[in-house]
């Protein structure tokens, strides 16, 4: 079972297929978290002990103090001086929180978050809901356990509802408090920014906080929401590894602080600086999902507990069982200068080189002719497309390759009809300027009005019109927050309604043309979040494509995101055959594209393109669904090396890529598929070479060449 609970010790505990996660109902009022770990652990209750100068209650004595105790949600205010994971105010505007423990029951599956992403349930899928209750405000809190056994992955989260007619603002929330024995920790994160996306940085955690963020209304390339704790000597398959992530992907806090005891607070949600509730009587609030997982075989395991979940919970269905369409996207060949009888011989060229879909880029509607005007106008172009939209995506497909079309629908400029049709739909601040950047301004996403405007123009626009595929972008962050459509008093809640106007588009678009995948991008990689995995089959990863620099990037966006979701393109590589096989291995790390003005490529180029797409289609499920193990880290060294491997371990795809710094002479390590049979051989069936088990399993050494653009692929087969 799951979860189960033990009324002599009042613990709780929760188990997947290899952990376990227990705490204990405290005095009948404190939860109070006791282990997280290796399912063979031991779990004892809590041994109260006394620290000078911490606030206790009277009737528990002074070995029951908030401060002390490691707790499964803390509170602002009420003897805890660590950081608190919800902060309320009432209607005397004091924001001391406390709330006591009530009951419990279980779900089958899981709780709903209404009008937010969350994963979906499965058969081993169960839900704890512990209840509190505040006596005060008369408020209830309901904190959501949901146990995904066969991903090692426990989600959190946390709902208020207010029993009483009085308003009570919510100061800060966030979904999940875990508190560790111990301060012993490296802090993994990915950090960045637009056209340098996730950075891996790993540093010892210190006493006092230390955290990453967003302010700027997404997720954002500065800091990815995934991060990780792990022990100073944990490595790829050794080492204690405690995992955590949002399903959220807005402005956000995670944040470590270690105490005065040497004892390490994880916390990831809402926070406080862009997140400001005003719950009303009779309302409930539920915050973002929380993910973590751990692992004791070190980063490696981590990923694949992140992958497993993601592809079975969090990524569309179709996205997962389908395969991705190799694209090729015109805006690197096109800009703003959308032409349609070029883009027809584009999908000409591009059906005989095996890509199966053409994507047109910006520029397709309104006065859309460079980046100063146009958005919010989403009529198609009647100069660009004399005879309609239809009859040009018509003639494109009846070339035998599906359709594209970008889409912004967040943003506005303000040379715009719809601007000056309503000025007043743009996120602002009366009196106050308004910033510019990109040329664009925000719509605000928080007003039902703009989401009604959005879908209704999208709808005719599209209406008959057979799109495969909207690549859904974001090329600016929020500044001036402030709504029209909101009273003075709930000005601080719209970040948080802004994501949920882009959920609910997001939804419609879904719903409206079900046989349409999104990809979603912002700026390239701003929002890589699980947030938008839930919408869209996969995610444009930068829009920095050279592949030296895509090495890395991609490597760090693994230690918590599949391959299924990262769009790789292979951008521009002129006549440089070489460059094109290195720009092709480097891509099929992720789902695969490309990014060239087709219509200027050499035969012998698009000869190679054609035999690169026909590669990629037989093996593009290992990688879509396949295990990633990780054997070099380019961070640590001059090549990266990893191989996707299928659920018998009967296939293998190994890639090996040199970064420039590499030596003429520079021999690897032994690149180990431990997962080979070694009494098997395996047939590489890019190269017809044949390799026994035991050679694959003691490991291939390779040597570099010194020469720029080289890389190694193969896919071995077990005969």
């Amino acid at each position: 079972m799951a979860i189960k609970f033990s009324r002599n010790e009042c613990i709780f505990t929760l188990t997947t297929k290899r952990t376990a996660y227990a705490f204990q109902i405290a005095k009948g009022k404190y939860p109070v978290h006791l282990y997280y770990g290796k399912k063979s652990g031991e779990i004892k209750p809590w041994d109260p002990y006394v620290v000078s100068f911490s606030p206790y209650l009277a009737e528990f004595g002074n070995t029951w103090s908030p401060d002390i105790f490691p707790q499964e949600i803390s509170f602002f205010g009420a003897g805890d001086f660590r950081t608190s994971a919800l902060r309320l105010a009432g209607k005397d505007g004091n924001s001391v929180t406390s709330f006591d423990y009530k009951s419990y029951h279980y779900i089958d599956g899981t709780a709903d978050i209404p009008g937010l992403p969350q994963a979906r349930g499965g058969e081993d899928v169960k839900t704890l809901c512990i209840t509190m209750e505040d006596k005060v405000t008369g408020c209830l809190l309901n904190l959501y356990y949901t146990v995904f056994y066969e991903c090692d992955v426990i989600t959190r989260h946390m709902e208020l509802i207010n029993k009483k007619k009085d308003d009570v603002v919510i100061e800060k929330c966030m979904s999940m408090t875990l508190d560790l024995p111990n301060d012993e920790y490296d802090m993994i994160t990915l950090y960045g920014g637009h056209y340098d996306e996730r950075n891996l940085s790993r540093n010892p955690i210190a006493h006092g906080n230390q955290s990453i963020f967003s302010r700027r209304g997404a997720s954002s390339p500065q800091f990815n929401p995934f991060f990780a704790l792990c022990d100073h000597k944990a490595t790829e398959n050794k080492g204690d590894v405690y995992g955590f992530n949002l399903v959220y992907s807005g402005s956000f806090l995670a944040e470590v602080e270690v105490d005065q005891m040497g004892h390490t607070r994880v916390q990831t949600g809402l926070g406080s600086e862009c997140f400001r509730y005003t719950l009303k009587g009779g309302e409930r609030f539920v915050s973002p999902e929380a993910v973590m997982t751990y692992s004791a075989k070190g980063f490696g395991e981590m990923s694949r507990n992140f992958h497993k979940f993601v592809l079975g919970h969090i990524l569309p269905e179709k996205a997962v069982k389908n395969p991705h369409p190799v694209v090729l996207n015109t805006w690197e060949a096109c800009y703003f200068n959308i032409d349609e009888e070029k883009l027809v011989a584009f999908a000409e060229e591009s059906a005989k080189c095996g890509f199966d879909m053409l994507v047109m880029d910006d520029g397709w509607f309104g006065a859309r002719n460079h980046d100063h005007a146009g958005l919010g106008d989403w009529t198609p172009n009647p100069e660009k497309f004399k005879n309609g939209l239809k009859s040009f995506v018509d003639r494109v497909k009846a070339k035998g390759i599906s359709f594209g079309i970008w889409i912004e629908p967040e943003m506005i400029n303000p040379d715009s009809e719809l601007y000056r049709a309503h000025p007043d739909w743009c996120l602002r601040v009366p009196g106050r300027p308004t910033s510019l950047s990109r040329d664009q301004l925000v719509l605000d996403m928080s007003n039902p009005s703009v989401i009604a405007y959005l879908k209704g123009i999208f709808a005719k626009t599209f209406d008959g019109v057979a799109i495969d595929y909207f690549k859904w972008d974001m090329n600016r962050h929020l500044s001036e927050v402030g709504s029209a459509a909101l009273p003075p008093e709930q000005q601080c809640e719209v970040f948080y309604r802004y994501q949920k106007g882009v959920y609910e588009l997001l939804q419609w678009f879904n719903e409206t043309f079900p046989d349409a995948m999104i990809e979603t991008c912002s700026g390239g990689g701003g929002r890589y979040d699980l947030g938008m995995m839930c919408y869209g089959w996969q995610i444009w990863a930068s829009d920095n494509t050279h592949p030296y620099d895509r090495i890395w990037m991609q490597r760090s966006a693994l230690m918590g995101y599949p391959a299924a979701t990262m769009s790789c393109h292979v951008s521009n590589p002129g006549e440089n055959e070489k460059s094109l096989d290195f720009r092709y291995k480097v891509a099929v790390g992720g789902m695969l594209g490309y990014e060239l003005n087709i219509l200027r490529m050499t035969e012998p180029i698009k000869a190679i393109m054609s035999r690169q797409t026909k590669e990629y289609h037989r093996y593009e499920s290992l990688i879509r669904t396949g295990e990633y193990y990780s054997l070099a880290c380019p961070f640590e060294t001059c090549y990266e090396c990893h191989y996707y491997a299928n659920e018998e371990h009967s296939q293998f795809l190994f890639g090996l890529s040199f970064k420039r710094s590499a030596k003429a002479g520079f021999v690897t390590a032994p690149m180990k598929i431990s997962l080979a049979d070694k009494n098997a051989t395996y047939r590489d069936l890019l190269s017809d070479k044949v390799y026994s088990g035991e050679e694959l399993k003691n490991g291939l050494r390779f040597t570099a060449s010194g020469e720029e653009y080289e890389a190694i692929l193969m896919w071995l087969v077990k005969e």
